[in-house]
């Protein structure tokens, strides 16, 4: 019995056959609510601790860097409160306009003097200052359009050639966008969370495995070809063989987590923080907040993922229509799928990637993203059907 049987979805747009009424509006998922609360206000405490060297060091303020993700989370909880408040319905119509959008955004990064080039890679457009990541924002316009089609395509969906290589098309071509930034990281992220709302729509695991594999020389090449990629992935087979070079990163990150043993060193206490460990408020925070808060602070972050992932799927198996269904699993998994990625990437199970932590790590575009992605998934609960 194939995974369509398995989840039962609304087959029907309800809200067409029966019309508004049948629908009302209740009061947010208050555990969802108070988990996505707990996960933002542990970020802003581990980016203070995380950051406070650096930020001395670079602009002699150890808040510099907590003061601006405060400013993006007024700018997040802003974007995410219109989205919570609008009739999640008008996304199914604008989702190949906002597709589209970003995909543009994608192009731009990639034009000289347009997009900010650190560190090799180019993933920002603005100024300095003020500048947004494209691809966080794709992930989410994604979603969207996934969505709507799947909610549209109905069992179409279980053949290959009409329902599931069609949708390929739009991520795969996003992904290759991201790559050429280089973002392996977050291209291999498109792809997962496509294939996660593939298979909650009913796509038959043969079919994605074939696709999978007609993919995966290219995949192979790319990494090959390209001694940056080749070196990280042979960082994470054996991050010991070069621990001051390609292991560096991984073998510091394992050092952090080892030392905060059961119950941490403490709040603040991090060593690693100083200078030892790279991106140690970005994309290896979690491997400070395993220092300082020790086993349980770590398990306790993962527990709340967890808990954030069951009350999503449980807001999207009572959607009152079939892209409700889709819009909440995807944003689910836009969230899940990355922090556990992230966790992976920091515990060496993994190889490094660029994904930041949500909720957690410093950074604008992602905390906006991610905070509109969970108003969507309480926007439609706010409309599940009442039993």
């Amino acid at each position: 019995m194939r995974n369509a049987q398995r989840i039962e979805r609304p087959r029907l747009d309800e809200r067409e056959r029966t019309g508004p009424r049948a629908f009302v509006a209740i009061p947010p998922d208050t555990v969802l609510f108070t988990v996505v609360a707990a996960l933002v206000g542990i970020g802003l405490v581990m980016i203070f601790s995380a950051s406070s060297a650096t930020a001395y060091a670079e602009h002699h303020d150890v808040a510099f860097y907590v003061k601006r993700q405060f400013m993006w989370l007024v700018v997040g909880l802003g974007v995410a409160y219109v989205a919570y408040r609008m009739e999640y319905q008008r996304l199914r119509r604008a989702a190949p306009y906002l597709l589209a959008a970003s995909m543009f955004a994608l192009l731009a990064v990639l034009v000289p003097h347009v997009g900010i080039s650190v560190n090799g890679a180019r993933r920002w457009i603005g100024v300095s200052a003020l500048s947004l990541q494209p691809s966080e924002f794709a992930k989410l316009a994604l979603v969207i359009y996934l969505a709507a089609m799947l909610a549209s395509r109905g069992e179409r969906i279980t053949s290959l050639v009409k329902g599931l290589i069609p949708l390929c098309v739009p991520v795969f071509l996003c992904a290759l966008l991201v790559l050429k930034e280089p973002d392996m990281g977050t291209a291999s992220l498109y792809v997962m969370l496509a294939f996660a709302m593939f298979f909650a729509a009913g796509a038959r695991i043969p079919h994605m495995l074939a696709v999978i594999l007609s993919t995966l020389p290219v995949a192979v090449i790319s990494i090959v070809a390209s001694p940056y990629k080749r070196a990280r992935i042979f960082a994470f087979i054996d991050p010991w063989k070069d621990p001051l070079n390609t292991g560096f990163h991984i073998v510091q990150s394992l050092l952090a987590l080892g030392s905060g043993g059961i119950f941490g060193v403490g709040l603040g206490a991090s060593r690693s923080k100083f200078f030892y460990l790279p991106e140690q408020y970005t994309d290896f925070i979690f491997s400070i907040l395993g220092e300082e808060l020790g086993l349980i602070g770590a398990l306790v972050v993962v527990a709340l993922f967890v808990v954030l992932a069951y009350r999503a799927v449980r807001i999207a198996m009572e959607a009152p229509d079939r892209f409700g269904f889709f819009l909440a699993v995807g944003c689910a998994s836009l969230i899940v799928i990355q922090a556990f990625i992230n966790i992976g990437v920091v515990t060496s199970s993994w190889p490094v990637t660029g994904v930041p932590l949500p909720f957690i790590s410093f950074g604008g575009s992602s905390l906006i993203v991610n905070l509109t992605a969970v108003a969507l998934i309480l926007n439609v609960g706010r409309h599940r059907k009442v039993h």
